[in-house]
């Protein structure tokens, strides 16, 4: 795990509990596996640019918001 792929799992996550949505919820909507997001907000997982732009609509946020 790169310290860049925890800090924006983190991110992540703090965007999705202040949109008060689930794990399952957000997966669901970015077309991917509920334990695959789980491992994205863990840091486990290098994201593809594509992959987060798609979390970021999912989340109504700007992707740059997810960003260190």
């Amino acid at each position: 795990m790169s310290e860049l792929s925890i800090t924006i799992g983190q991110l992540i996550r703090k965007k999705r509990i202040e949109k008060k949505t689930t794990q399952e919820s957000l997966a669901l909507q970015c077309c991917i596996d509920r334990s695959y997001m789980g491992r994205i907000e863990r840091g486990e997982v290098n994201l593809t640019v594509e992959k987060l732009y798609d979390i970021a609509h999912a989340l109504e946020v700007e992707a740059k918001s997810l960003l260190p």
